[in-house]
């Protein structure tokens, strides 16, 4: 180690001065007298004494043992770029980014990064925002090593990227990710293309294949492909690497942050998650390299039925449907005198509801133990 760590380490409680004092060869009388001169002329005072002036970047030692003594005690588990952070909005100090990282290092309090691998081309960004959405589940220990590990579902703006959607849910699905599309289709308006990896809900893969069957749909696709939207599917993770790189950015700061406002559950993480979101957005939005938007807004049927798992089957004789382990009473309908042997699309919504329709028609809608719901005077032709 050079000089300044071995000093760093001593005054960050790592080692105690008389090792540091041992490693460095002196004895620790000697060591008394150098850490006199840091007291007295500051941490960068020691480093060169040939000039006989003190340095105009020197830092008092109090100052120093301050950020330390901070990181170790109370945010050891923040990154550098966020406890900087933090020392600047929360304690008042205003040293700079590169000192702050520098010192943890030589600390031995944060591990110095490895050099990158092979290069890469960067590629553009999208000009308008709702051009191009990525959407992708990261599972993490979002609320530390004791608690069991979950998921993060997002979408972000290929321009901008800003987050729309975000929410910790127990296990990616095609519900969570529906979810999360419907929420920024109706808040947003619908987008140009969705970026994403070859998860199961995506795009099917058959079993040995290495390319996916694009003739099968899965039901996120055939969502999308009724608004329009074009699926763009990711043949590794390098490819979707401003996703990836925003989910670091989120691992390296959300565990942090539910600790310190003492989430302990999915429902207090997710409320967490809601009063950081719009920070998260303020600090990593970037601006479109053109004005305006490639939304628009949605004028189409009823959402609920868009982002729904559709299904078809067959009225049986007695007006009934089988649909795995329910049977589903069909009540008797004004402009049909029986529905036997119709081909019916049945839709199993996000909330756990199911609804049956025929064309333009809502047949019955029913709770997930098959009980008949009440129908709307407007909802018994869907859209």
């Amino acid at each position: 180690m050079r000089f300044q760590e071995v000093i760093l380490r001593a005054m960050s409680k790592q080692i105690t001065w008389f090792q540091a004092a041992e490693i460095l060869g002196m004895t620790p009388r000697n060591m008394r007298r150098y850490r006199a001169r840091l007291e007295k002329g500051g941490y960068d005072g020691l480093i060169d004494q040939r000039t006989r002036r003190p340095s105009p970047k020197r830092v008092p030692v109090s100052e120093v043992e301050k950020v330390l003594t901070l990181y170790r005690e109370q945010y050891f588990d923040f990154n550098v770029k966020h406890f900087h952070e933090k020392l600047r909005d929360e304690h008042q100090v205003t040293l700079s980014y590169t000192w702050v990282k520098n010192a943890l290092q030589k600390a031995g309090l944060v591990a110095q990064l490895s050099k990158r691998g092979r290069h890469h081309k960067r590629r553009p960004r999208r000009p308008l925002p709702g051009m191009m959405l990525h959407v992708d589940g990261s599972t993490h220990a979002w609320l530390g090593s004791g608690h069991a590990r979950f998921d993060l579902v997002t979408l972000m703006d290929d321009a901008t990227s800003e987050i729309y959607y975000a929410r910790f849910v127990e296990q990616e699905s095609t519900e969570t990710i529906m979810a999360g599309l419907r929420s920024v289709v109706a808040s947003q308006g619908v987008f140009c293309s969705l970026y994403s990896d070859r998860a199961s809900h995506f795009v099917h893969t058959p079993t040995g294949a290495t390319k996916p069957d694009r003739s099968v749909r899965t039901q996120v696709g055939r969502a999308l492909e009724q608004l329009g939207i074009e699926l763009i599917h990711a043949n590794s993770p390098q490819a979707r690497g401003r996703c990836e790189r925003s989910y670091k950015t989120l691992q390296g700061r959300l565990p942090q942050e539910l600790r310190m406002a003492g989430a302990q559950t999915l429902e207090e993480a997710n409320s967490v998650l809601a009063d950081y979101l719009p920070r998260h957005n303020q600090l990593f939005m970037v601006v479109a390299a053109e004005s305006g938007t490639a939304f628009v807004p949605y004028a189409g049927g009823d959402l609920d039925k868009v982002f729904s798992k559709h299904h078809e089957r067959v009225i049986a004789n007695d007006n009934t449907i089988t649909f795995g382990k329910l049977k589903l009473q069909i009540e008797r309908q004004t402009f049909r005198f029986s529905m036997a042997r119709c081909r019916v699309l049945v839709c199993e919504h996000l909330d756990g509801t199911i609804a049956v329709h025929y064309g333009p028609n809502l047949l019955g809608r029913y709770a997930a133990d098959s009980r008949l719901l009440p129908l709307s005077s407007t909802s018994t032709r869907a859209a």
